[in-house]
């Protein structure tokens, strides 16, 4: 599997800055499975005349930013309740162009090895960004660990659980940390592409998974009225060809779903 130099915040804004001495399309994205697929179709937008290039960062805040700056091109790394969140809270003028792939969010520990075995008062992790937290309690909830005030809600909080039977002590962790934090809970709801950079395998060693109607689906990102762009046009054709649906199932084989 591939593998990327991930960059900070910090040093994002110098390779934005170094990057755009080239005439090339800039892209930011997390490094598995986005910045992966990205490369995937380098090649493709090469011969097209479009030099890609990918940005790789594992903070979530930056892409948008970067983007709604004119850092970049596009970026591709969020599901569409955190891109409507952040939208919300920042005025960002960017919109979604296409659903791309799925990243089922597991339930992972390293010290149990079924749901049934957690005892009273156990200590779980999950993300502490409001749209990943929401998708956490809501599978949390369907596994019947806890129950919100409004079942359906994608902005829940820790706040909403009005039911608690274990009395589970849920504990917020940056979305990027969640895997190490298993080393020190009972259990941790991980973003797939987080599972991925930790080599776990969310088909082997997830507990539970999120169901294929999940509506948290990866999607690209480009700023407002520029979908008519030549380079964002051949982009989504290129993350929604059959080509790319044969490397998402033969990459990796069911733990990343396509979207289209």
């Amino acid at each position: 599997m591939m593998k990327y130099f991930v960059i900070g915040i910090g040093a994002i804004a110098l390779l934005l800055s170094c990057s755009r001495s080239k005439k090339g399309f800039r892209v930011a994205a997390t490094p598995v499975p986005h910045a992966q697929m990205l490369e995937f179709i380098k090649p493709q937008l090469q011969s097209q005349g479009i030099d890609l290039i990918i940005i790789v960062t594992d903070d979530y805040n930056t892409p948008n930013r970067a983007l709604a700056n004119g850092e970049v091109d596009a970026n591709f790394f969020q599901h569409i309740p955190f891109l409507q969140e952040q939208i919300r809270q920042f005025h960002y003028p960017i919109e979604s162009i296409a659903k791309v792939e799925l990243e089922p969010m597991g339930i992972y520990s390293k010290k149990i090895r079924s749901l049934s075995e957690l005892q009273d008062h156990a200590a779980i992790a999950i993300p502490n960004d409001p749209t990943n937290e929401a998708r956490a309690l809501k599978l949390l909830q369907e596994e019947g660990l806890i129950q919100l005030d409004s079942p359906n809600d994608l902005q829940a909080t820790v706040l909403n659980i009005a039911k608690n039977p274990k009395q589970i002590r849920l504990i917020e962790v940056d979305a990027a940390m969640l895997p190490r934090s298993l080393e020190d809970v009972d259990a941790a709801l991980i973003n797939t592409n987080y599972a991925l950079e930790a080599q776990l395998s969310p088909l082997k060693d997830a507990l539970r998974l999120e169901s294929k109607d999940s509506p948290y689906a990866n999607v690209l990102v480009i700023r407002t009225n520029e979908r008519n762009r030549p380079e964002i046009e051949a982009l989504k054709s290129a993350m929604t060809s059959e080509k790319m649906r044969e490397f998402i199932l033969h990459e990796y084989r069911g733990a990343v779903l396509p979207a289209f």
